[in-house]
């Protein structure tokens, strides 16, 4: 039985104030506690969707409905882009408390989410470095950690993992299906890597066009928990030549 919808897209459409249309008529379902993969071609929107459903744009026309939220409103969200955005004069810990002390949580409450947080993403040891003494994957961690500190419902991830190495991509992406199945948080994520999004995702929503239409809609049957090694398979492999057909057929009609 599928999960009941946590966000409905409907008919959303995005005009920017240069009047230039980038968003036309997208719908779509976010089932509650899935994880959904958005591809398509590079400059076709993507971030853009990203902003509408974290509430800080508003469609020009359609509507996002957010399911058993008060009053329609958006619910409580992590946000997290490619580049980590971490503050270099705070360290770690002080990075992932930001979004407690902006919401006016006591200190010893946030003191012990912020410790729980730093246990998930597995930087413990690293509470004390700041952004310049860390790795790439280990800065994208804390910039996880950060996202979800406050137990947010709904992350959104704009291709997080899109300036690291294959084998750091590769972990992290490991580590996000660890983090997901511990926490009750509903994924939407962008990414370019088709590989990417057929391993971590229930879904994968293809985008594409001028403006952008969502195009396919493509559901992964593959068991979890999902590893590494499971790219090999020739069901993944099957999985991979849709999503890579479904964005060839969209490049070749515009």
């Amino acid at each position: 039985m599928s999960n009941p919808p946590f966000l409905i897209a409907q008919n959303v459409s995005h005009v920017f104030e240069d009047k230039q249309k980038v968003l036309a008529n997208l719908s779509f379902v976010l089932p509650t506690g899935g994880f959904t993969a958005l591809v398509g071609p590079s400059g076709v929107g993507k971030s853009t969707l990203v902003r509408l459903l974290a509430g800080l744009l508003r469609p020009s026309s359609g509507k996002i409905t957010y399911v058993n939220q008060p009053n329609g409103q958006p619910p409580t969200t992590g946000l997290m882009f490619q580049k980590d955005n971490l503050m270099p004069w705070r360290t770690a810990y002080e990075n992932v408390r930001l979004p407690l002390e902006v919401q006016g949580m006591t200190a010893d409450e946030a003191d012990t989410a912020v410790h729980e947080m730093l246990a998930l993403v597995g930087l413990t040891n690293f509470e004390h470095s700041y952004p310049a003494q860390l790795s790439g994957g280990m800065a994208q961690r804390v910039a996880l950690a950060r996202a979800l500190v406050h137990r947010p419902l709904l992350l959104l991830l704009d291709e997080p993992f899109g300036a690291l190495d294959a084998l750091t991509r590769e972990r992290m992406g490991q580590e996000l299906l660890r983090i997901w199945a511990a926490l009750p948080v509903t994924v939407f994520m962008v990414t370019h890597s088709i590989q990417e999004a057929v391993l971590l995702a229930d879904e994968v929503v293809v985008m594409g066009g001028q403006p952008a239409t969502i195009t396919k809609k493509i559901q992964i049957h593959l068991l979890r928990p999902r590893t590494i090694e499971m790219q090999g398979d020739k069901q993944f492999q099957q999985c991979v030549w849709a999503v890579r057909q479904a964005i060839e057929e969209v490049e070749n009609r515009v």
